[in-house]
């Protein structure tokens, strides 16, 4: 919470790159579950610090992670379903590390 918004969006972002990473194997459910959770907390952390535009796309990953969850136990266990998902995820990384501006 101390950290500027840049390096909180990029922390977000890094834990997005490890669910993706995580999600190669199937004994890391609990992992990447966990992970998904601790995401949902950042975004709850930093979103009120930042502009309008980053806090629509914020809630917007929010909800899709919420989603995810919710289907966990039909998603995990299905390659093609988890591998979705992971691909899915590495794009909101890569956004957010583009919001984030640490590129620059």
């Amino acid at each position: 919470m101390r950290d500027p918004l840049s390096v909180r969006l990029g922390g977000l972002a890094s834990n997005l790159a490890r669910i993706k990473s995580f999600s190669d194997n199937p004994m890391h459910q609990h992992i990447v579950e966990d992970l998904i959770n601790e995401s949902k907390y950042f975004i709850e952390w930093t979103a009120p610090d930042a502009e309008l535009d980053i806090q629509s796309e914020l809630i917007e990953l929010q909800l899709q992670l919420a989603r995810w969850h919710n289907r966990w136990e039909v998603i995990w266990p299905d390659p093609v379903q988890r591998a979705l998902m992971a691909q899915q995820v590495y794009m909101w990384s890569q956004k957010l590390l583009k919001l984030s501006g640490l590129l620059r």
